[in-house]
Order: structure tokens, then C-alpha cells, then sequence
């Protein structure tokens, strides 16, 4: 059974941490609107959803992807680079306990999940504003004794390494090349994000499903024809706060 981790948008949601995009008015009652359309659409594709309530204390903790990274063996609790979001982790590791053994990643690492690209048993890392090398590093650590490979990937221009790259299901990556260094994805085809939509990066395959972001028409077209079947969602004000189709669930089998 597939299912997803998600938390509701808290009504201190526009105090967002914010790192390369303007900040600009966020009508808070649309995303959270936005937001229920996007647990129905998981919970339409087959996902069987666990949805957290807000918690006022952390304004980005509806992106539940950055305090952990859920695999088949265990699940690893992050230590975020943005220090106001540390304390996102606990309530998150204790909603994943039942279904994971936990490990930590410690300080001095810095380490988010929205740096994180699970390909098969090969985890891509961003090196990002978020994540450091020794976040990586003792990610490679707590993951070698079951098999995992860590890649580092330099990542620059977004502010995480799901910003400009995402696996879109089969050998295929979308990915921003002014972004992130495409170079570890050789192994890949390719498919680039064109000039003018340049955080189409962020999707979210489910199945044999692309989530996209409808704000990014060109690159559901480019998509399309390259045979790939998506499924187009608003999550405009959303997009606001930096957040992309993959921040916002914790997906894993269980």
C-alpha cells in the first residue's frame, strides 16, 4: 500500500521561510485550499493519506518532505538547514515510528528531504543552501550497511536539489541544467525545463502518474508528448513559499 504523510497549512503559513524568491502576499485561505485539492488528488490516485493537523509554531511545517526521507528499511530524521524548522522533526518522527525503524542525522550535518532524489537504491543529494557536505556524508553513513549509494550533486540558483531536478518515472529526469549539475544523471534521459518556466523541475510521480504544476503549461506539453501521463494541479499560492509538488507528502510503501 502506498501511502502519504501530509500536514495542513497553518494559518501563520505567509510567515514562510523564504530564501530566492521575493516575498510577496499570500492569500493563506487559498492555500489552504490548494492544499486539500492536492491530498484529494493523492488520495484519487491511490494513496492512502495520513494528514497531520497544523501546527502554529512552524509556518512551513505543511512541507513535510524536509524532515525526514522515508526508505524501504528506515526512515531518516533530518536536521534542516533553515534552524527555524528544526523542531518540524519531532512530530514527524513520531508519526513515522510505527512504520520505520528511525535514524538521525546529527549535528554538525545539515540535511533536508527536498534535497533528497530517490532513484531505485541510489539516493541524489543536493549541496545546497540547506544541505551540506556533512549532511551527506552521514547520510552515506547511517545508509551503507543496507545498500544505498549517495551521489552528492552541486546544486546552485534554487534551494533545492527537487527544485531543479526530479526523477519523472522510468530513465527519465526533468531538470533545470542552469540549476543543478545534470552531469550525475549521465545515466538518464534528459528531459529539460524550458527558458521560461525555469522551477518546473518539482514533480511527483505516483504510479504511472506525473504530478505537475499547472502554472507550467509548457512543460506539461513538453511532458505530454514525450509520452509521459500527467496530472495537472493548481498550487499556485503554494508556490509562493518556495514549495514545488514534492515538499508536501512523505510517500512510502507500508
Amino acid at each position: 500500500m502506498l501511502r502519504a504523510l501530509t500536514r495542513q497549512v497553518g494559518p501563520n503559513f505567509a510567515a514562510c521561510e523564504l530564501t530566492f524568491l521575493d516575498r510577496q502576499p499570500i492569500d493563506v485561505a487559498k492555500a489552504m485550499e490548494q492544499h486539500r485539492a492536492y491530498e484529494e488528488c493523492l488520495t484519487a490516485l491511490g494513496v492512502h493519506l495520513t494528514s497531520l493537523p497544523a501546527d502554529d509554531s512552524f509556518p512551513d511545517g505543511v512541507f513535510v518532505e524536509d524532515p525526514a526521507i522515508v526508505l524501504d528499511e528506515v526512515a531518516i530524521v533530518t536536521r534542516p538547514g533553515a534552524e527555524s524548522r528544526r523542531g518540524e522533526t519531532e512530530s514527524i518522527a513520531l508519526a513515522l515510528a510505527p512504520f520505520r525503524e528511525l535514524r538521525y542525522i546529527r549535528e554538525p550535518a545539515t540535511l533536508e528531504g527536498g534535497d533528497v532524489l530517490v532513484v531505485g537504491r541510489t539516493l541524489y543529494v543536493g549541496l545546497s543552501r540547506r544541505t551540506n557536505r556533512d549532511g551527506v556524508e552521514h547520510l552515506a553513513d547511517l545508509l551503507h550497511s543496507l545498500g544505498y549509494r549517495v551521489v552528492p550533486v552541486d546544486v546552485t540558483g534554487c534551494l533545492h536539489l527537487k527544485s531543479g531536478a526530479c526523477w519523472a518515472g522510468g530513465d527519465t529526469v526533468l531538470a533545470n541544467r542552469q540549476w543543478v549539475d545534470v552531469n550525475q544523471f549521465r545515466d538518464f534521459k534528459i528531459i529539460e525545463v524550458p527558458d521560461d518556466e525555469p522551477s518546473a523541475a518539482d514533480v511527483l510521480p505516483i504510479g504511472n502518474t506525473l504530478l505537475v504544476p499547472a502554472s507550467f503549461p509548457h512543460t506539461c506539453d513538453i511532458l505530454q508528448r514525450s509520452g509521459i501521463s500527467i496530472r495537472q494541479i493548481d498550487v499556485s499560492e503554494l508556490q509562493k513559499a518556495e514549495a514545488g509538488v514534492t515538499c508536501m507528502s512523505l510517500l512510502f510503501e507500508g
